[in-house]
């Protein structure tokens, strides 16, 4: 579920939060089986260990795509808790807070408070667009927002360009929000876009 391209533009994103102390906890939308949750969490041990990580995923693999979304169908990348609890065990890290259930229903009433970093991997534009809706409020200034699967071909001609509704999501919600943002690229296929709360 990662590669090089993808932990090394996290590293670098999340690092940069940490050392600039940013208030807020961190947050993975869609973690899937934990494996680049891991990473996160080697990151805030070594960094800033008292801060929390919390991981949300509904453990029942993605919901029904709309007309914006193609490549992936409903129920695709289906993991457990169980799954992700057995990856950082295997690691010997702190458990995170796991969050399960539908973003819809999960973010508005468990998100934390201040958030100074999230890494979105929601796939499909409902998805992505539920996730800024929360996590931005909630966003320090200073802090990040780090989307995976952004497609910008014009910024980053080989970035993979299977899942156009996460692109459209952020778009459309950024159309009218002050913000700072860069497409980051890879010496692969790499689809990321990073988001900066500039103001309160």
């Amino acid at each position: 579920m990662s590669d090089l391209d993808r932990l090394t533009n996290l590293y670098w994103a999340l690092c940069s939060v940490l050392r600039a102390e940013v208030p807020g906890e961190v947050v993975e939308l869609g973690c899937n089986a934990g494996l680049t949750s891991v990473m996160l969490e080697m990151v805030l041990e070594a960094e800033s260990p008292d801060r929390t990580l919390h991981l949300y995923d509904s453990f029942d693999g993605l919901p029904a795509p709309s007309h914006a979304d193609q490549y992936l169908r409903e129920g695709d990348c289906k993991a457990t808790e169980a799954d992700v609890c057995a990856a950082f065990e295997r690691w010997g890290l702190r458990r995170p807070e796991i969050h399960a259930g539908w973003f819809d229903t999960t973010l508005p009433q468990q998100l934390p408070d201040r958030v100074a970093f999230a890494y979105l991997d929601g796939d499909f534009y409902e998805s992505i667009l539920t996730s800024l809706t929360h996590v931005w409020p909630r966003l320090s200034v200073g802090g990040s927002v780090l989307v995976d699967d952004y497609c910008d071909r014009l910024a980053s001609p080989r970035a993979w360009d299977g899942l156009p509704g996460v692109k459209k999501a952020c778009d459309a919600f950024f159309a009218d929000v002050p913000v700072r943002s860069r497409v980051l690229v890879g010496a692969g296929d790499l689809a990321f876009a990073e988001f900066r709360k500039t103001e309160a």
